[in-house]
């Protein structure tokens, strides 16, 4: 009785999949909203952002951070041209003890303050911010909203093939599909994003001046502070430390 809807969910997803990513050659599911959409969610978000933010916007720390993601941003431009020539490029420093960063639609970027230890160099900055420009360039939060609407839809299909069901009986097993469906979709598909996005930050780097080979050290730091409060890799949208390591020590060649 499950094999018609997993089936509608599989097809969907192999429509939508109708894109290469550059550099790496994945292919990935084709934006369902125009780029001016796109640019304009990431504005938003980067305003809201802000607002709730304890922002430094100067000093050495934020003066680095300018420099590095206008290196890698131009690097990126010129590797990927499109859509990375639409971006309006901004970088903050925001003053927060977490070990992390991010970057919104249209290259709004972010570094905390409390990711620097773990960093240590300009090296090592330019790693992370290479990962984080690559999120952006190749559109990943935009990617994972087309995922989930064609996930939502096909759950919708499911609820409709699954009608003659009791009400009971067909909220569980739509509960469980959701589950499987994040285990078995969602989850993976955001640690490829996060990997592919570790790939291709290293040639960000890389063309802009810096040592790629310093994102090794940066995860080998993360997995110490860390310790072992990691959840298990399955269950996290990112890829384990161990994983990241060995990825890119195999990538570092190229």
């Amino acid at each position: 009785m499950l094999s018609r809807p997993l089936i509608v969910l599989m097809l969907s997803l192999l429509l939508a999949s109708c894109a290469t990513t550059p550099i790496t050659g994945r292919g990935r599911l084709q934006p369902l909203i125009p780029l001016e959409v796109e640019l304009q969610l990431g504005a938003d978000a980067y305003a809201e952002e802000k607002s709730i933010s304890e922002l430094i916007t100067s000093g050495s720390a934020f003066e680095t951070l300018q420099l590095i993601g206008q290196r890698i941003a131009i690097a990126a431009e010129q590797m990927i041209p499109e859509p990375t020539s639409a971006f309006d490029w901004e970088f903050i420093l925001i003053n927060q003890s977490s070990a992390n960063a991010w970057a919104l639609p249209g290259g709004k970027t972010a570094v905390f303050t409390g990711l620097l230890p773990i960093l240590r160099d300009e090296d090592g900055l330019a790693a992370i911010m290479g990962h984080e420009v690559a999120h952006a360039v190749l559109q990943h939060g935009i990617e994972r909203m087309t995922q989930q609407a064609l996930l939502d839809g096909a759950l919708e299909l499911t609820s409709m093939v699954l009608g003659d069901m009791s009400e009971s009986d067909r909220d569980a097993t739509l509960q469980a599909l959701s589950g499987l469906s994040s285990i078995g979709v969602a989850l993976p598909f955001s640690r490829t994003h996060e990997s592919e996005a570790d790939e291709v930050g290293l040639y960000f780097a890389a063309e802009a001046g810096y040592d790629p080979r310093a994102a090794i050290r940066v995860w080998e730091r993360m997995a110490e502070s860390s310790g072992n409060n990691a959840p298990p890799e399955i269950l996290s949208t990112h890829p384990s430390h161990d994983t990241r390591i060995a990825d890119l020590q195999e990538w570092m060649p190229a």
